[in-house]
């Protein structure tokens, strides 16, 4: 039968349901970390997002009119 967790103190309903995010959580971590892909720089992340916001105000603006 599953622990219940009281939801003032855990956003999870069980003890078995934090663990498994835990673990998951875990693993997501670890993997990220032995990634060897190259790092991308924050700035040219920013500029890449910017210009597809640009791009989706555009579109918008354009459907609007």
């Amino acid at each position: 039968m599953p622990t219940p967790l009281d939801p003032i103190v855990s956003e999870f309903a069980t003890v078995e349901e934090a663990e498994a995010y835990d673990q998951w959580f875990r693993e997501k971590v670890r993997r990220a970390m032995a990634d060897t892909r190259p790092l991308i720089p924050h700035d040219q992340v920013m500029a890449e997002m910017e210009e597809i916001i640009t791009e989706a105000e555009k579109r918008r603006k354009s459907r609007a009119a």
